[in-house]
């Protein structure tokens, strides 16, 4: 009887250790995710600036 307690007490816990892991992995992705998004977001920025600078610098080029 004790060795049922004990087996169902470990598999209790294990869940839950197991839930809060997969809970922990999935909060790190989805900050990764959000940091990607704000950097690929800063880059297209950086690069319509870009564009705008060469093109004005450089208007023969554009047929202007």
């Amino acid at each position: 009887m004790f060795t049922v307690v004990v087996t169902v007490i470990l598999y209790v816990f294990g869940f839950v250790f197991l839930y809060g892991v997969i809970r922990l992995g999935v909060r790190h992705a989805l900050e990764d995710l959000e940091l990607y998004r704000a950097k690929a977001q800063r880059a297209e920025e950086l690069a319509a600036s870009r564009d705008r600078t060469f093109l004005r610098e450089n208007a023969f080029l554009a047929g202007s």
